[in-house]
C-alpha cells in the first residue's frame, strides 16, 4: 500500500474514484452517493449535512441518491451503528477534495490564488472584488473521475456552520407519500408472487397439487424447485389465493428436533461450544469478603418489521434487476451472483426503503424468492411480499444467551476479582459471509445448499455473542469467557445491538446486586469503578438530569396500588462507541409501565442533535419493547409465534417519556448512537424493578409472571 492510500479513511480507500461520492449539476443541485442505506434512523439526512458542510453548499441543494450498485459506492453493510462514524467520515473526505477541487478550477478562471477566494453555497468569490465563479459554472470543466488522494482534510470544529444544528430530515416527505418504500413501487406490468413455505425449519416436501393452483383465475406460472414452491398471478390477492390452495394441500415430512422453549439456558449450557478468552488479568489487590454469583438470560427476538419484507425482480437480456430494502446490498448481490452462477456485474440491486428492522430480517431472502419466481415471468418484474406469518416463522432471531457472572467484593466495597460466562449461538449470517448461501429459498430448491453457520466479527471489531461482555470499569483482575454455541437449532442472525443488550443487561443488573451488598449508592459504586473521564461525565450528566437522590439503599415508593422505582444502566457500545448512561422510572402494578427515561449521550462530534435525540427515542422504546414483552415461542417441531398476538409488542400508549441529554465533542469523532441505547436500558428497568419490589427478575422479558415466580423463590 503507498504512502497515501494510508492516510484515506476505510470507506474512501476501497472507493477512490471521487464521482462515486459527488457529482456537481449545472442546475445547481449537488448529486451525493453513499453506501450507507436510509432504515429509518434518518441516516441520509445526516449525511446530507455532513457534505453541504464540507462542499460549502446548502443542505437544500444536496440530492441524496438512493444505493445502486451501478453507480453507489460499496461499503458493505449498514449495520453496527457505523454508518456515520465511517461512511459519514468517508464522505467527508471526499467532499472535501471535490471542495478543492473547484477552489482551484475557480482561481484559474479568475487569474487568483487559492488565499484571495472564499466560498459561499457554492459561489466562489474574490475576496477583495467582485469577481465570481459559481460550482455549476464550472460543473463540465472540473473532472471528478479521478482518485482521491487523501491530501485535503475536513474541516476542523471551529469551521462548522451545518453540523451540529438540527435540520430537518429529507426523508419523511416519501415516507408520508409512500413513495420511499420498496412495497410501494408499481413497476409497469408488475406481476405478484407468493412462496408456499414449509410448516417448520427441516421439513421435506413429500407432494403437492400444482395443476389446481395453474388453473386458478389470474395465474400466470407456479414454480416448485424440490422443496422451493411458488405462484405468480396477475394481481395480489389472486397469488395470495392461488398460494394458501397450494399449502392446503401440500404434504410434508417434519421432525421434531427443536428444543424446549421454556428450558433454553439449560440447553444452552449443555450444547458443545467454541471457547474464546476475551479478557484475562491479573494484579494484585485486596483480599475479598464476599462473593456473589447470578445468571441472567435473553430469549430468541424477532425483529418484528411492523410491515413484512418486500422485494421486486425483473431478468433482462443483460442480466438481472432487483429492488429491495437489504441493509447490505452489495454483499446481495455477490451471494445472488454465487448462487444464480452469474457475474456481479450481471446483477443491479437497488435500495428502497421497508419497514425498519435494524438486523438481518427477511428483506434479503425475499429477494431470492422474487428472483426464482420471476424466471417464470419472461420478462415481466414480480413483486414478492412476505405474509405476516413467513416473517414471524422463518426471519432469523436475534439470539437467545445466557451470561453467568461472579464477583467478589473487598472491605471496602470495591470490585476486586470478577468472571463471567457468555453463553448462546454467534450472531451473523447475512449474505455473502460464508461459502453456503444464506438465504433462504437456497436451502429449499433442488440444488440442496446447506444453511450457513452463524459467525461473529473479531471484538475488537465490534464482536457478536460477545458484544460488550467485557465490562468497561476497571477490575484489577477479571476474567470474561465466550463459549460460541454450535448447534443452532433455530434460524438466528444479527439483531440490533446484536450481544451487548444481553452482555449488558447482565453487566448493569450485577452491578446494582453489587452496589445493593456494599451499601453503596449504585451511582456512586460505578463511579468508584470507572477512570474513563466521558464514561463518568454520561452517568453524572442522566443522574443529575433525573434527579438522583443519593442512598446507599434505594427503596421504592409505593401506594396502594404502584411500587415506584428508580435505577441506571450505562455502557460504552462495543467499547468503542458511543457512552450512554440511561435513567429509568417504573411503576409496578398488575404490569411494570416504565413512565420516564433519562438519558445521557457522548457520541462524540454531534451532526443533528435532533436526529440523535430520535434515535435516542426509538433506541430506548424498542429496548423496553424487548425487555418487557418480547420473546420467540416454538415447540418441538414449528415457531409457534405467527403473528402480533403471539408476539405482543409496546403500544404507543406505554411508551415511555424519554429525556435526551447530550455531549457534543466537536473535536472528537462522530459515533452511531441507536444502538448504544439497548443494553443500558434493559438494566435500568430491570434494577428499578427491583428498587420498586425488591425482587430480583434475571430472565427477560421481565413479565407479570417471572416477577411472581422471583417472589415466590
Amino acid at each position: 500500500m503507498s504512502a497515501d492510500r494510508a492516510t484515506l479513511p476505510y470507506g474512501l480507500d476501497v472507493n477512490r474514484r471521487l464521482d462515486r461520492w459527488v457529482r456537481i449539476g449545472g442546475d445547481g443541485t449537488v448529486m451525493v452517493y453513499t453506501g450507507k442505506v436510509e432504515i429509518g434512523q434518518g441516516i441520509v439526512s445526516a449525511m446530507a449535512q455532513m457534505a453541504a458542510e464540507e462542499l460549502d453548499v446548502s443542505y437544500s441543494r444536496i440530492r441524496m441518491v438512493a444505493l445502486d450498485t451501478t453507480m453507489s459506492p460499496d461499503e458493505g453493510a449498514t449495520s453496527g451503528s457505523r454508518s456515520v462514524e465511517e461512511g459519514g467520515t468517508a464522505l467527508r473526505y471526499a467532499c472535501a477534495e471535490v471542495r478543492d477541487l473547484f477552489l482551484q478550477a475557480a482561481c484559474g478562471t479568475l487569474g487568483v490564488t487559492l488565499e484571495r477566494v472564499s466560498v459561499d453555497d457554492g459561489t466562489i468569490r474574490v475576496r477583495d472584488g467582485a469577481a465570481s465563479v459559481t460550482y455549476w459554472d464550472l460543473a463540465s470543466a472540473v473532472d471528478l473521475a479521478r482518485e482521491a488522494t487523501g491530501e485535503v482534510r475536513p474541516k476542523s470544529a471551529a469551521e462548522l456552520k451545518i453540523v451540529g444544528t438540527s435540520l430537518p430530515r429529507l426523508d419523511i416527505a416519501g415516507k408520508v407519500t409512500g413513495a420511499a418504500y420498496v412495497h410501494d413501487i408499481d413497476l409497469p406490468g408488475m406481476l405478484h408472487g407468493r412462496v408456499v413455505r414449509p410448516p417448520s425449519y427441516r421439513a421435506q416436501l413429500v407432494s403437492i397439487d400444482l395443476e389446481a393452483a395453474k388453473a386458478r383465475s389470474g395465474v400466470r406460472a407456479v414454480v416448485r424447485r424440490g422443496s422451493f414452491v411458488g405462484v405468480v398471478a396477475e394481481r395480489e390477492e389472486q397469488a395470495i389465493r392461488a398460494m394458501r390452495a397450494l399449502a392446503a394441500g401440500a404434504q410434508w415430512d417434519e421432525r421434531a428436533d427443536l428444543p424446549d422453549v421454556d428450558a433454553l439456558p439449560e440447553f444452552l449450557l449443555s450444547q458443545p461450544s467454541e471457547e474464546e478468552a476475551l479478557s484475562d488479568q491479573r494484579a494484585a489487590s485486596a483480599p475479598a469478603v464476599q462473593t456473589l454469583e447470578a445468571r441472567y438470560t435473553r430469549p430468541y427476538l424477532a425483529h418484528a418489521s411492523i410491515a413484512p419484507s418486500c422485494a421486486i425482480a425483473k431478468w433482462t437480456g443483460g442480466g438481472l434487476e432487483v429492488w429491495t430494502h437489504s441493509q447490505a446490498c452489495y454483499p446481495l448481490r455477490d451471494e445472488l451472483a454465487k448462487i444464480l452462477k452469474l457475474l456481479p456485474t450481471d446483477i443491479v440491486v437497488r435500495h428502497a426503503e421497508g419497514a425498519g428492522c435494524y438486523g438481518h430480517n427477511g428483506a434479503d431472502d425475499a429477494v431470492l424468492d422474487a428472483v426464482l419466481l420471476a424466471q417464470a415471468a419472461g420478462d415481466a418484474p414480480v413483486r414478492v411480499q412476505w405474509m405476516r406469518e413467513d416473517e414471524f416463522a422463518w426471519e432469523p432471531f436475534g439470539p437467545a444467551m445466557v451470561v453467568n457472572v461472579q464477583a467478589s467484593l473487598d472491605a471496602q466495597g470495591r470490585i476486586v476479582d470478577w468472571r463471567e460466562d457468555v453463553h448462546g449461538n454467534r450472531h451473523i449470517s447475512r449474505p455473502g459471509r460464508h461459502s453456503s448461501p444464506g438465504l433462504l429459498a437456497a436451502w429449499h430448491w433442488d440444488e440442496g445448499f446447506e444453511p450457513p453457520p452463524a459467525v461473529d466479527m473479531p471484538l475488537a471489531a465490534g464482536g457478536g455473542s460477545q458484544r460488550n461482555a467485557v465490562p468497561l470499569y476497571d477490575f484489577p483482575n477479571q476474567r470474561v469467557t465466550n463459549h460460541a454455541v454450535i448447534p443452532m437449532p433455530v434460524r438466528a442472525s444479527t439483531l440490533r445491538a446484536l450481544g451487548a443488550y444481553a452482555n449488558v443487561f447482565a453487566i448493569e443488573s450485577f452491578m446494582d446486586e453489587l452496589a445493593l451488598a456494599a451499601g453503596v449508592d449504585p451511582v456512586e459504586f460505578r463511579l468508584r469503578h470507572l477512570s474513563d473521564a466521558r464514561a463518568r461525565a454520561v452517568i453524572e450528566a442522566a443522574a443529575e438530569k433525573a434527579g438522583w437522590s443519593t442512598k446507599s439503599q434505594r427503596t421504592g415508593e409505593a401506594t396502594s396500588d404502584v411500587s415506584s422505582g428508580i435505577a441506571i444502566g450505562f455502557a460504552r457500545y462495543k467499547n468503542a462507541g458511543d457512552y450512554v448512561a440511561v435513567v429509568a422510572e417504573v411503576d409496578v402494578a398488575e404490569t411494570v409501565r416504565v413512565r420516564r427515561v433519562v438519558t445521557a449521550i457522548d457520541c462524540g462530534r454531534v451532526v443533528n442533535p435532533d436526529g440523535i435525540r430520535k434515535q435516542a427515542e426509538g433506541g430506548v422504546i424498542q429496548a423496553t419493547s424487548w425487555t418487557l414483552k418480547e420473546q420467540v415461542r416454538f415447540d418441538r417441531t414449528r415457531i409457534t409465534t405467527r403473528n402480533w398476538d403471539d408476539y405482543p409488542i409496546l403500544a404507543f400508549t406505554e411508551a415511555p417519556d424519554v429525556e435526551t441529554v447530550l455531549i457534543d465533542r466537536p473535536d472528537e469523532p462522530s459515533l452511531g448512537v441507536g444502538e448504544g441505547m439497548a443494553g443500558p436500558t434493559a438494566a435500568a428497568i430491570a434494577n428499578a424493578v427491583y428498587d420498586a419490589l425488591g425482587v430480583r427478575v434475571r430472565d427477560l422479558p421481565i413479565t407479570r409472571e417471572r416477577i411472581l415466580a422471583a417472589m415466590n423463590t
